[in-house]
């Protein structure tokens, strides 16, 4: 019941609070009482078995909680102000939630609202996986190495923030609705990014983190199944994470792509992306995160790591970086054509990046020019490289193995 438990509260999540702030409309006391209900369902269904409706247990019981929230802040006024006359607390008490209306799913909505330009990139991440994703504080604090109270903070000023700009809780007009959209996928990539390959801390990947992102971006595309990028996220996403078994080893140590065991990868997860690039290509669409599912799915169709068709992803890059200027783009270009040509035209690449602010100083950049001098045979002057990117990445599993790599260089 535990996990089953857990899964079925995220999954609800959204679709509570969605039904509770469109009926009540204060967002922030309203979050406050969905996630007070989803604590008393953790409590009481482990022991009392599920409800028949468990989303209509979780709204009512948000409701008597929003309830609760209103007459206290009735009798703090009262208290505070003295005044008789002030209306009755039976005038103040949240009404019943419209049962006609409980069974929508707001969880789009709720996405658009979470990422209101309003928020920070931070602060909209925080929000989506605490509103959305269903995750407490403490988990998203985790996640992220900071202290519960600090995220706290952070939540609590981002539902300040949407408070202060008066969005109500509709979706957007089409025209502000694709002004948005952007913002509401970049969050759900940083999401999956950083569960997939955490930026810091012991962990190499966050399976919570990763899962959410996947299932919030499954819930836009159940919503918005025509839109290329939003087809072209969860494809991202699903062929990415079809790897995650085959990445780290017993000891949590890194795999690199080229050595995995392809034996271990998620094929029914590739299949599904595959085919969802497919008929995104099919309508026309060729956006940045369709293009990246498409490099992806390159990989992922390869059998072994020879058979990757290095030409085809030379040429998916190329496309992708007309469409942004990112370093990170440029840098995988670099190692796509040195797969597909020689390491020392990965290499001449390399030398416009140096000179590139946002990249100059990223372990990355140390790390990509340290294997492709390994792979020329420049072993000397590869190890500088692999001793820089390991003193600068913050990911003791990325450390981990790029000192290993170190040693068994100097050893051979």
């Amino acid at each position: 019941m535990r996990t089953t438990g857990e899964h079925l509260l995220r999954e609800l999540a959204p679709q509570v609070l969605g039904a509770v702030v469109r009926r009540y409309g204060d967002f922030g006391s309203a979050e406050d009482a969905v996630q007070e209900a989803l604590t008393a369902a953790a409590l009481e269904w482990p022991r009392s078995g599920l409800p028949e409706n468990p989303r209509a247990w979780l709204i009512q019981v948000a409701a008597r909680k929003l309830t609760d929230q209103v007459r206290s802040e009735s009798a703090r006024r009262r208290r505070e102000t003295k005044l008789v006359l002030e209306a009755p607390p039976e005038q103040n008490v949240v009404p019943p939630p419209d049962e006609a209306r409980v069974e929508e799913d707001d969880t789009l909505v709720l996405l658009f609202m979470c990422c209101h330009p309003a928020l920070t990139r931070p602060s909209a991440i925080a929000l989506t996986l605490r509103a959305v994703g269903g995750l407490s504080t403490a988990e998203i604090a985790s996640a992220f190495l900071v202290p519960e109270a600090t995220m706290a903070q952070r939540i609590s000023r981002a539902k300040q923030s949407i408070k202060r700009s008066g969005v109500g809780f509709v979706m957007p007009p089409p025209e502000e609705r694709n002004a948005s959209l952007g913002a509401v996928l970049h969050v759900l990539y940083l999401v999956f990014n950083e569960g997939y390959a955490t930026s810091s801390g012991n962990a190499h990947h966050r399976v919570d983190l990763s899962g959410e992102a996947i299932r919030l971006a499954r819930a836009a595309h159940e919503l918005l199944p025509e839109n290329g990028e939003v087809s072209g996220l969860l494809a991202l996403m699903l062929l990415t994470d079809a790897r995650r078994d085959a990445r780290s080893g017993p000891s949590g140590e890194i795999i690199p792509l080229d050595e995995q065991d392809r034996a271990l990868w998620n094929r029914e997860a590739i299949a599904e992306g595959v085919r969802l690039v497919t008929d995104a290509m099919a309508r026309g669409a060729a956006g940045s995160y369709l293009l990246q599912a498409a490099i992806a799915a390159v990989h992922d169709e390869a059998a072994r790591a020879e058979d990757t068709d290095w030409p085809q992803i030379v040429a998916l890059y190329g496309v992708l970086m007309q469409l942004a200027d990112n370093p990170m783009v440029a840098l995988n270009h670099a190692v796509a054509v040195a797969m597909a040509r020689a390491p020392a035209d990965g290499l001449a690449l390399l030398e416009g990046l140096d000179r590139d602010p946002r990249i100059k100083d990223h372990y990355r950049l140390d790390a990509v020019r340290a294997h492709l001098l390994e792979r020329s045979g420049a072993i000397t002057a590869a190890l500088p490289y692999f001793s820089a990117a390991a003193e600068k990445t913050a990911s003791i599993p990325e450390r981990n193995y790029l000192l290993l790599k170190i040693a068994r260089l100097r050893a051979s």
